[in-house]
């Protein structure tokens, strides 16, 4: 055997690994993190007239899962109401003034989606809804679905 034959050849790997680099930077960026945000063991109310929000603009709604027992969990995590959505505002007011959006009444343009249990009691979803109200929200949409899921 010649002294050639004898190296093996090895691969250059580098492209290969830079395209499996591209395509989990891909993937990473397209993913949809929205279905995080929804609490799936809601039972929501049931209204026939229930249809998808129509959003407007490119800021993102303010999602609300409110259980049985009136707890709020966003991205599947329990929070204080107050402290959260006070938090949230001043970020959004925060966010608006660095893009030249002016606040028009002290209105925060972003919608705040109430997914709130069909059990939940009216007294502590109303409060929920105030306390929103008092940091400048007013565009409110009520989550609900348009028939009853089988099981």
């Amino acid at each position: 055997m010649s002294e050639h034959n004898s190296e093996k050849a090895e691969p250059n790997l580098t492209p290969l690994l830079d395209m499996v680099f591209q395509l989990i930077t891909f993937f990473m960026l397209v993913i949809n993190f929205k279905g995080a945000s929804l609490d799936l063991s809601l039972k929501l109310p049931v209204l026939g007239s229930a249809r998808p929000l129509e959003r407007h603009g490119n800021l993102e709604p303010l999602l609300l899962n409110i259980d049985a027992t009136g707890q709020v969990k966003v991205q599947g995590k329990q929070v204080d109401v107050e402290q959260f959505i006070t938090k949230e505002a001043r970020f959004l007011k925060n966010q608006l003034k660095i893009l030249g959006t002016p606040i028009e009444n002290g209105e925060l343009p972003v919608p705040v989606i109430v997914r709130a249990d069909r059990s939940a009691p009216f007294h502590l979803v109303n409060h929920i809804l105030k306390i929103c109200q008092d940091q400048g929200y007013r565009n409110f949409s009520l989550s609900a679905m348009s028939r009853e899921e089988k099981h």
